[in-house]
């Protein structure tokens, strides 16, 4: 007869601390499947890279350590899920599935739905449990900010210390856990890759280092793309695939904060209500994609549509993914992005600025290619910045990003554009924002010849934002855009200014809120 087990099934939650279905499944008493599914078909989307499969697979191996310390396997399968609870369903007598609700792109939607089916057909209980901040078929968005906030206030749930009997090796083979070089995963990284390290334990040591002394220097340093690698807090991946949860690191920085044995200054006080307050933007934006999935492949504002559909310009799109669009700051984000999969908020949302605006591409080509350099790629947080950041939600201000004026603003000496820009080390400050405008003296005094060592700028930085806000304001002219601009506000915008509410006018966020930390 076949043994009955509860399915623990584990996807964006990498951890054993707060975590609602396995606190669930362990009540039932019954043998325990903590089970994480590699699915090929996802492995192959546009948006998926072996750099998630890197910091996901150090993730499971100390997640899968944390389990054998215990005494129980962690279970790894690779294929379709469907078709991984038939060959355990011919194993075991599966008495429930327990699972956090995941709000991943269109195809985790897709596959969620094929699964719930599945069980339905075969009366298989599913037990899906809310992941912290993010509401399923939560329609009221005037009431979203205090349900968030009680369920990011409740306490905690404690790891366990011990678990059920497992079931026994021959009844259930714990599988294999593919390489990180596993050609499953898409092409191999360079060697010199330096994607962040996956892992609980990475994740505690950031949040502990930031508070005690990184802290120091997060509000100054947030925007600076040399100095904001060191003084972020630096969670964002782990927060994407859950192995810290948001609960857990507001509630151990509010602690922080009211601890009188803490001797915290004035800096540190607000560097760490920056964070909280960055965390409750990260819940909202993910709600967003919770409410309306569809928002991977369509405009919020359906007058948006097709705005750039009829340009694209396979030039423009490979040289500002190859970093050689003439523009050096944007040239050395997307060359620092290809190697360290993490950039600052602002660098981000320049960079798809840039693309939006001055190179008029259409986000949804744009879009597959930062996720897959994102280590962080967090669905929710994606398409809400994308959309926001290309100027097509109707609700928020428009905002383009001048490299030039970036350039001055957050990097005049050029550190940053000469780490990652080396043939531009020599030219003078004054011309890293504009290297085709140094003299013809002074560029043959050093060597470099604009065109030759360094491309000229593909677009004419002026030319390129006007056009671009002239093409975005036409729209908001036509008849009808405000009623539907009422429609998305209603829907998805945020409830933090009550006048603003009343107005409907377009939005304004707290911060430049692509990147969270």
């Amino acid at each position: 007869m076949r043994p009955k087990a509860s399915i623990i099934w584990f996807k964006r939650d990498l951890r054993l601390s707060d975590h609602a279905p396995l606190q669930e499944a362990m009540k039932r008493g019954l043998p325990l499947i903590p089970l994480y599914v590699i699915e090929p078909d996802y492995w192959r989307l546009a948006t998926s890279s072996r750099r998630h499969w890197h910091f996901i697979h150090d993730s499971l191996c100390e997640l899968q350590a944390r389990f054998h310390q215990l005494g129980q396997p962690f279970y790894i399968r690779t294929g379709a899920v469907t078709d991984i609870l038939t060959d355990l369903r011919q194993r075991v007598q599966i008495d429930a599935i327990y699972t956090h609700e995941e709000t991943g792109n269109l195809w985790t939607y897709n596959r969620d739905e094929q699964v719930r089916d599945y069980l339905y057909a075969h009366n298989i209980p599913l037990h899906e449990l809310p992941s912290a901040g993010v509401a399923r078929r939560f329609f009221n968005r005037d009431k979203w900010a205090a349900m968030r906030n009680q369920r990011i206030s409740s306490p905690r749930l404690t790891p366990p210390q011990s678990l059920p009997s497992p079931l026994p090796e021959m009844t259930l083979p714990a599988g294999t856990l593919p390489a990180k070089d596993d050609p499953l995963f898409g092409p191999p990284i360079t060697t010199d890759d330096m994607t962040q390290a996956g892992g609980r334990t990475k994740a505690i040591s950031l949040l502990t280092s930031f508070l005690e002394h990184r802290s120091d220097n997060y509000v100054r340093h947030l925007a600076s793309p040399s100095k904001a690698e060191f003084s972020c807090l630096r969670l964002s991946p782990h927060l994407a695939y859950g192995t810290i949860s948001s609960r857990e690191v507001t509630q151990t920085i509010q602690n922080y904060l009211t601890n009188p044995d803490n001797h915290i200054t004035a800096v540190q006080k607000r560097s760490c209500r920056a964070v909280l307050s960055r965390l409750a933007w990260r819940c909202h934006f993910m709600q967003k994609l919770e409410d309306a999935p569809e928002i991977e492949k369509s405009a919020m504002h359906p007058l948006y549509e097709d705005i750039r559909q009829d340009s694209h310009n396979e030039a423009y799109l490979q040289a500002w993914q190859d970093g050689k669009t003439g523009y050096p700051l944007i040239d050395a984000c997307m060359r620092c992005l290809q190697k360290t999969g993490w950039l600052p908020f602002r660098m981000r949302a320049m960079l798809v600025s840039f693309a939006s605006y001055h190179l008029w591409l259409d986000w949804r080509i744009t879009a597959p290619h930062l996720a897959r350099l994102f280590t962080d790629y967090e669905p929710g947080i994606h398409y809400s910045q994308f959309q926001m950041q290309s100027g097509i939600t109707g609700i928020n201000t428009i905002r383009i990003y001048n490299p030039i004026k970036q350039t001055d603003d957050h990097d005049k000496q050029g550190t940053f554009i000469r780490k990652w820009c080396p043939e531009l080390a020599n030219l003078p400050a004054p011309y890293l924002s504009e290297p085709h405008k140094i003299p013809p003296f002074e560029a043959l005094s050093i060597g470099f010849q604009i065109g030759r060592d360094y491309p000229m700028p593909i677009v004419e930085n002026e030319q390129a934002m006007r056009q671009a806000r002239d093409k975005i304001f036409a729209i908001r002219k036509q008849d009808g855009f405000a009623r539907l601009a009422a429609r998305v506000y209603q829907k998805m915008g945020s409830r933090n200014s009550p006048d603003r509410r009343k107005k409907q006018k377009p939005q304004k966020p707290q911060t430049d809120q692509y990147s969270l930390f």
